[in-house]
């Protein structure tokens, strides 16, 4: 098979993560090997931005967004040239929760730096390693909301920097994606996150069967 670079993209809360998990568990049972990674955090260097960037308190809300971003932009260059573009030289399916639409939802959406700054930066840190498939999930902010208060009422972990934002920053990071996914719609999913996760993870097999159906 030959190799595909999918990334998962999403508002807090929306289950992208254990959708990816899913997603990565069918592959293997159909003997495929994916790479599984994530950013900030799929590197060492990565793993280290990552206890930085997502740290709560006072300090991280007083950080620079551009400052933020061109630390995102950095762990994703180390991300791409050290494992990313390695494992699809090797022919592997990569599967990656977060890339680059993430810079341009959080830091260009949420905190307002100018789109074509970020698209810049991550033109730079990416390359030509670009997905095939994004898979967006989205649900509305109150339900994102509700389902991270859930899981901190369950003695869950305590929310960081992005989750503890304003809801109006959620709602900005938001309307970013939708946006990102009207303007490239050959490569950006929309799966509706509010249904039951087996129907969301349904959606989920069909979108990267038809993926498979298109690019043999």
């Amino acid at each position: 098979m030959a190799a595909r670079f999918i990334t998962l993209e999403g508002v807090e809360g929306s289950g992208k993560s254990t959708q990816l998990a899913r997603l990565a568990a069918s592959l293997h049972e159909r003997g495929l090997s994916p790479l599984v990674t994530r950013e900030p955090g799929g590197t060492p260097l990565g793993r280290a931005l990552r206890d930085a960037l997502l740290a709560p308190g006072a300090d991280a809300r007083a950080r620079s967004p551009l400052t933020e971003a061109l630390l995102m932009v950095a762990d994703r260059h180390e991300h791409v040239a050290r494992v990313i573009a390695p494992a699809l030289a090797a022919g592997r399916i990569v599967l990656c929760d977060r890339h680059a639409d993430s810079t341009l939802a959080y830091q260009g959406g949420g905190s307002g730096i100018a789109l074509e700054t970020l698209r810049s930066l991550n033109a730079i840190a990416v390359g030509a390693t670009r997905p095939v498939l994004t898979l967006l999930f989205d649900l509305p902010v109150e339900a994102a909301l509700a389902r991270m208060a859930a899981r901190a009422g369950q003695a869950g972990p305590a929310p960081d920097r992005f989750e503890a934002e304003t809801v109006a920053f959620h709602e900005r990071v938001r309307r970013a994606y939708l946006d990102l996914a009207s303007a490239e719609p050959e490569r950006i999913v929309v799966i509706d996150a509010l249904r039951p996760a087996d129907d969301v993870f349904a959606d989920v097999r069909n979108r990267f069967d038809e993926l498979l159906a298109t690019t043999s």
